[in-house]
């Protein structure tokens, strides 16, 4: 018999035994479930969405880009056109050492630091797998180098598209505008699924305002790819639908005479169509090539055009602010008609100076010695400002500006271009709010010849001058005349619309007031006479003339005299023929001295052809 204990315990071993084997089984059971259940979930609940991702491995969803509908003048020139272009193009996703391989791609292919700057811009916008242009407007010659090592760059693809191209150039660059890089700011005002292939976006002009017909509709194509993202086959594709064609009331004949009577001077010219309201020549001079903006500016171009003291860049024809100066002595005449303050008869005597009782400050006329005794014929031919100083006093800043505001100064023509400003037309109730400030009586005066506060642009004033051609009726200026569809090629009218129409106590007030104006340039003391001499028809029309700065009351300066910064602007409203109106220009020459000298003689260039074209085009179609 051992003295040793006894060391084992079977029973207790297989106990323990046991139960770690029941343990495992059931943690084998529970991994089963668990992973059974997992299953099911991929292949039964989720079997759609999954199945889904995986085709979407396999196929893609491509965006077409519509093409971009074109524009047209009135007499059929192209005027916005798209031109086949080349551009190397990225997709980030996939491509490693991005920033390197773009510093290769450099050495073969010029790409300059703004091209670099807007690309990186682009990345930060758009997805990886989305295609960013690296540079655009390849030439050939860069298309065949890189093509030749194509294998050294992949991610990077030459893509060729249409672009955006401006035959005219600078002629209508202030009416059309340009297209340009869709910016940031702009990415969260478009809908993004019809731009999704879209680089451009109108950003000035008709390009601008009717961005909306001219883009069209995005397509779509699901295209297979290999897993290099190359494409294998197209599955199914929706065709993107063109933009509309837009045909504009614009003349491009008219156009090149008003800017060749414009010349080197600074100004503006606008012509309208009384009766449609159609714009038929819209001149902002100096102007600037819009091609330079399609692919993206360089920095220092920009600068030059930015910071040039003669402000190609600044559309004077909408934008401008202007003392109208004496044109709005015919709107004056109307209101103190209309008012009963003045008849066609009454007479005022101009000594060249006019005073307001107790005051000993003299409102100069221009004519230093004085008109003498002036009606209202007279004082329109000769623009007598004694006479509207006297007028003006009479009826009040109040009564002036409510009646001139029916001619559309100080609003919005409502145009249909981008950016158009109200000008400004003075009031009491105007300059308490703005300026904290009373109403002068002398300030007044001054308005009453169209200085002071009082700032139109020669679109506003071309839309008044319309406005007393047709005797009152307002119809709203426009610059896009038809739009045509591009699926069914027909063409509609833009429309044409009507305000409320200017209502006088009695028609012959309109006849007073033209037959003034017409004496302007047909008259023997008229402003005007010299742009009348030998006209075929009979026109009105109104000089005027900005001054920019005081004269000392003892003083008198000839503008020769003034170096050329610091003369007057030159204005002149007209229309022509009176009996039947078929066309309203405004004109103006900055610094260009007086309207009768200056400006008025571009409205006789003007009308000389549009009236004579119009006749001969007549007589060869009857």
């Amino acid at each position: 018999m051992s003295l040793l204990p006894e060391l084992k315990e079977p029973e207790r071993e297989s106990r323990l035994f046991l139960s770690r084997i029941w343990f495992s089984v059931a943690a084998m059971f529970l991994g089963m479930l668990v992973i059974v259940g997992r299953l099911a979930e991929l292949q039964i609940v989720n079997h759609e969405h999954y199945t889904t991702l995986s085709q979407e491995n396999r196929l893609k969803v491509v965006p077409i880009p519509p093409t971009r509908g074109l524009i047209y003048s009135r007499d059929g020139v192209l005027l916005a056109d798209n031109r086949p272009s080349f551009s190397l193009e990225v997709v980030p996703e996939g491509i490693k050492n991005l920033e390197d391989r773009v510093a290769a791609l450099r050495k073969l292919v010029r790409i300059d630091d703004d091209e670099l700057d807007r690309f990186h811009d682009e990345l930060k916008q758009k997805r990886r797998f989305d295609t960013v242009p690296l540079k655009t407007g390849l030439t050939e010659e860069e298309v065949a180098i890189f093509s030749e090592r194509r294998h050294l760059f992949p991610g990077f693809s030459i893509v060729g598209h249409l672009s955006r191209y401006y035959p005219l150039g600078e002629q209508t660059a202030h009416l059309v505008g340009y297209v340009g890089r869709i910016s940031e700011e702009e990415l969260k005002s478009i809908d993004p699924g019809n731009y999704a292939a879209t680089t451009h976006i109108g950003k000035d002009g008709v390009e601008k305002s009717w961005e909306g017909v001219l883009h069209g509709e995005v397509g779509y194509q699901h295209v297979e790819v290999n897993a290099q993202g190359r494409v294998l086959r197209v599955v199914e594709r929706k065709p993107p639908v063109q933009g509309s064609d837009i045909y504009l009331s614009l003349d491009t004949t008219l156009q090149k005479i008003a800017i060749e009577a414009l010349g080197e001077e600074k100004g503006a010219i606008v012509a309208i169509e009384p009766g449609s309201g159609g714009v038929l020549a819209f001149v902002s001079n100096p102007s600037y090539d819009p091609n330079e903006f399609v692919n993206g500016i360089s920095r220092a171009l920009y600068s030059s055009l930015r910071d040039s003291p003669s402000r190609p860049l600044y559309n004077r024809a909408l934008q401008g602010q202007y003392p109208p100066g004496s044109t709005i002595k015919p709107m004056m005449a109307l209101a103190g008609l209309d008012y009963g303050t003045r008849t066609p008869s009454d007479h005022v005597f101009c000594p060249g100076w006019f005073a307001l009782p107790g005051d000993e400050h003299h409102y100069r006329c221009w004519l230093k010695w004085g008109h003498g005794t002036v009606d209202l014929t007279r004082s329109i031919a000769e623009s007598c400002d004694v006479y509207y100083y006297s007028l003006a006093k009479d009826l009040g800043i109040d009564r002036m500006s409510s009646f001139l505001a029916k001619f559309g100064l100080g609003r919005a023509t409502g145009v249909d271009l981008p950016g158009e400003p109200n000008g400004l037309l003075p009031s009491r109730e105007w300059k308490r709010r703005t300026r904290k400030l009373p109403w002068f009586p002398g300030e007044t005066l001054i308005n009453g010849i169209g200085q002071g506060f009082m700032l139109a642009s020669p679109l506003q004033l071309a839309h008044a001058a319309a406005i007393i051609a047709n005797r009152g009726m307002v119809v709203v200026p426009h610059v896009v005349g038809q739009i045509e569809d591009p699926l069914t090629h027909t063409a509609t009218q833009a429309g044409v619309y009507e305000r409320e129409k200017v209502q006088l106590r009695s028609p012959q007030f309109w006849n007073d007031v033209i037959n003034g104006m017409v004496e302007v340039v047909h008259g023997k003391t008229g402003t005007a006479r010299k742009s009348g001499e030998g006209a075929a028809y009979r026109f009105a029309g109104k000089t005027g003339t900005a001054q920019l700065f005081g004269i000392a009351q003892d003083k008198t300066v000839k503008n020769e005299d003034v170096q050329k910064a610091l003369r007057d602007h030159a204005l002149f409203i007209s229309f022509a023929p009176v009996d039947d109106p078929q066309i309203a220009v405004a004109i103006i020459v900055e610094n260009g001295g007086s309207g009768s000298g200056t400006a008025a003689p571009i409205a006789r260039k003007l009308f000389d052809h549009y009236l004579g074209a119009k006749a001969a085009n007549g007589n060869s179609s009857g």
